[in-house]
């Protein structure tokens, strides 16, 4: 799987096949940052979840144990 087949506002899609949430941007490092939430939050996931890109990005987990195990600072800042 390459990575860099993430592009920006691609739509994340859970291993149920639900869209689960939308890319912001590749962020340094092996994290994929989110666009806010309803909240107005940013979200990270490890890019080490994606299973596959196409014309999105395929998750190896549900969307809620993804939203469980997310971060919601960013990693690189740590």
């Amino acid at each position: 799987m390459d990575v860099n087949q993430i592009k920006d506002h691609m739509t994340v899609i859970d291993s149920n096949s639900m869209e689960f949430a939308t890319v912001d941007h590749l962020d340094a490092g092996s994290t994929i940052k989110l666009t806010k939430d309803d909240d107005d939050n940013h979200h990270w996931i490890p890019q080490a979840w994606v299973t596959r890109v196409d014309d999105s990005v395929h998750l190896d987990r549900p969307g809620d144990q993804a939203m469980q195990e997310w971060s919601t600072s960013n990693p690189a800042e740590l």
